[in-house]
């Protein structure tokens, strides 16, 4: 975890970290997805939504204009449907699904960047894409998006003073109830290789949502009778 060769302080040291198992979504969550949460809970529709109604083949694009607290209402939904424990990751469950566990790598599919491989700045799209556009760029998992089409809100509180790196898991870090900005992740269409680098972390305030701000969520494994 973490880029020793980075500019910013805040990704260093580069230290390993060991991480109990988990699932996390595979993509981030679509409008479609979005879509059933609000037919079934009568929450708010996203601003960019013309009279409630998803843009025209927007489907499969990344929900945006959600901040971290919709986010978390998700999670909440998503978890009574399935019985798991849904939340939005941490940021050390974040990189681990983007970068593996094998090297140090800065981007899903390797060290070297390509426009090709993932939505970004220098892909020249303008926009976001749906969510399984660029399988080139998945991560050693075969998640996708971990760089670039939208930013993904984590549970991770940002505060160098308090939580500085090397990571830990244990402690006031990633308490859902704590005051502070919380860690974006992954770069989005709108910003450059730089910041699409598995280990850059940005932080925002919970309340702000953008047209390049989305997420994903986890769930612990958990090993049923009968599986």
């Amino acid at each position: 975890m973490g880029d020793d060769d980075s500019k910013y302080d805040e990704e260093k040291p580069c230290h390993r970290l060991h991480l109990d198992g988990f699932w996390i979504m595979k993509t981030p969550v679509t409008n479609a997805q979005w879509r059933t949460f609000v037919q079934a809970t009568g929450y708010k529709t996203p601003k960019y939504w013309s009279d409630g109604q998803i843009p025209a083949e927007k489907e499969r694009h990344p929900v945006v204009e959600v901040n971290w607290h919709d986010a978390r209402e998700y999670c909440h939904w998503l978890a009574a449907q399935i019985g798991l424990d849904v939340t939005l990751p941490c940021e050390a469950q974040w990189e681990k699904a983007a970068r593996g566990s094998g090297d140090k790598r800065r981007y899903p599919w390797g060290n070297e960047f390509n426009k090709y491989k993932a939505n970004i700045s220098e892909s020249g799209i303008g926009t976001t894409t749906p969510v399984d556009q660029y399988p080139a760029g998945a991560s050693p998992y075969g998640v996708l998006d971990m760089s670039g089409n939208v930013w993904e809100w984590t549970r991770s509180i940002f505060d160098q003073e308090r939580f500085p790196y090397p990571y830990r898991v244990e402690g006031d870090r990633e308490k859902l109830d704590a005051e502070g900005g919380r860690v974006l992740r992954g770069g989005s269409w709108y910003y450059n290789r730089v910041d699409a680098r598995v280990s850059l972390r940005l932080r925002y305030n919970p309340f702000y949502s953008d047209y390049s701000i989305g997420f994903r969520a986890v769930a612990p494994i958990v090993l049923r009778a009968g599986f």
